[in-house]
């Protein structure tokens, strides 16, 4: 035991001279955090260090308060006491609300929570949390696992397969394939089975279990209650504002053929110029101004941040709420539409009762989705970004182009729908009449293709200017017509099979 405190006495001293020497004072960190830094520095030094680089070892809620309002960080109007004079240490978000948190626990005198959820950052970031709980992203886990399609989808994808009897058999889904597959993304529930002890440097000590865990998808179910892991975007431990605004970030999740944004974003002309220039580019500074910190937009400077001319008049207010510059949710399944009135599409129903704002000719389901109204004011926000840079005509162009890409991929796609509703009323596959999954035959996998990857391709070229090779031949439109012809194709061979077997019959 006097080792230990030896060991935790020395661990202290080294961070507050840490502490000292950069930032020339003492930062104000609080005799918790100094505690839990005693002990991690030696156990987890990355983790450590992660902290240290962050604004929040340096700066406490009172002294981000004294800033001007267009240059504040913080959202809150007011931070209580002890919060309020000391930096955002391990303790100061770790040790919120346990009695809210399931994943509470004793550890050192201490109740310490394992995950910090939105609700958590809510103390200092409350109009970020509250914006980003009305974000689709926030019910990412929800809204694909409580939706019927969408859950068959994954199944039939995240699923073993077995040859028997000439056929292909699925076996069982297990949750680990699910939490580094879609779940990864979309995010996990986390829910805490129990404690265990483990042996540590320290002794033994007990921890919870958390199943879903680790995990930091946009939608994850926290301890809490709280949906969410601001995570996903400002990296613990660092919390960088810098990192939020690169394209890395968001490629983490937006790179698949599904949701081709980054893909797109790199082939553009904004792209190449953030690869570029992007090294001379300032992703610090609040507000971000336009032409002076960046001379390109990325992902952030469209759909989040808080931008500003070099006169500071407002360009774009700062948003969590991704789409409150989008008319169009570009990735729909399987038509792109306006997007959803609400985040949570658990209510959402067409006229066949499939979860789908859509009905199965591309129809929007009016209850559903914005007016046309919220759509124009979603463009203006948008348009209002693009013309810091860009001429009336260009932008005006841009956006007629985006309109014509989606009435036309949306076109194709009727007409697959079409062919693949034939397939199923003619018994070559089984499908919505046989309430069967429409994803694990053949046809029903070309049919996925044309709008899961080809048209949403060509939508994401169109809509972030991302060249034309793009959206032609690296999934793009020429994909479309191929599955269209394969898709087609299959209906007719079938039809023949059907129509021989029929004539053979006859003849017996």
């Amino acid at each position: 035991m006097k080792i230990l405190l030896s060991r935790l006495m020395l661990s202290a001293a080294v961070i507050l001279a840490a502490a000292v020497n950069a930032h020339g004072r003492d930062a104000g960190i609080s005799t918790e955090t100094e505690e839990c830094l005693g002990c991690h520095r030696e156990l987890h030094p990355g983790l450590v260090a992660s902290w240290e680089k962050s604004r929040h070892s340096r700066t406490t809620p009172a002294a981000a308060l004294q800033k001007e309002a267009s240059g504040r960080r913080m959202s809150a109007a007011e931070v209580a006491e002890p919060l309020r004079q000391v930096v955002v240490g391990c303790y100061e978000c770790h040790s919120l609300r346990p009695d809210r948190h399931a994943d509470s626990f004793e550890h050192n005198g201490y109740k310490i929570n394992v995950i910090v959820s939105p609700d958590d950052c809510a103390t200092c970031h409350s109009t970020e949390a509250a914006q980003y709980g009305k974000n689709i992203m926030a019910h990412a886990y929800g809204n694909l696992v409580d939706n019927s399609l969408y859950r068959d989808f994954f199944t039939a994808v995240n699923t073993t397969y077995q040859r028997q009897d000439n056929k292909l058999v699925k076996g069982d889904i297990d949750d680990r394939t699910e939490y580094e597959s879609c779940l990864y993304c979309h995010g996990t529930k986390v829910e805490v089975k129990g404690l265990a002890t483990r042996e540590s440097d320290y002794g033994e000590l007990e921890f919870p279990v958390l199943e879903g865990w680790p995990n930091q998808g946009v939608g994850r179910i926290n301890p809490d209650g709280s949906k969410g892991a601001c995570t996903a975007c400002h990296g613990r431990h660092e919390f960088s504002i810098e990192m939020a605004r690169k394209p890395y970030t968001c490629s983490e999740c937006h790179k698949g053929p599904d949701v081709p944004a980054y893909k797109v974003y790199e082939v553009s002309k904004h792209g190449n110029i953030f690869s570029s220039s992007g090294k001379n580019f300032n992703f610090d500074n609040v507000p971000w101004v336009v032409g002076q910190d960046f001379t390109a937009p990325t992902c952030a400077a469209c759909h989040a941040s808080l931008l500003v001319s070099p006169d500071q008049k407002v360009v774009a207010e700062r948003t969590h709420q991704f789409n409150d510059r989008l008319a169009w949710r570009l990735f729909g399944v399987p038509y792109a539409h306006p997007h959803p009135v609400h985040a949570d599409l658990k209510e959402v129903r067409n006229s066949i009762g499939l979860p789908l704002a859509v009905e199965m000719d591309g129809t929007a389901v009016a209850a559903h989705v914005i007016a046309k109204e919220e759509q124009e004011a979603r463009n203006t926000r948008m348009k209002t970004i693009c013309l810091s840079c860009h001429a009336t005509g260009w932008v005006d162009e841009h956006f007629q182009r985006l309109d014509n890409t989606i009435a036309r991929t949306n076109a194709n796609t009727h007409e697959a729908t079409k062919i693949i509703m034939d397939i199923w009323e003619r018994g070559h596959a089984r499908g919505l009449p046989q309430k069967d999954n429409i994803f694990d035959e053949e046809a029903e996998r070309m049919w996925t293709s044309i709008w899961l990857f080809n048209a949403n391709t060509t939508r994401f070229a169109s809509a972030m200017a991302g060249g034309g090779d793009y959206g032609v031949f690296a999934d793009g439109r020429y994909q479309t017509t191929e599955q269209l012809y394969r898709l087609h194709g299959y209906l007719k061979l079938y039809d023949r099979l059907d129509g021989k077997a029929s004539g053979q019959e006859a003849q017996k």
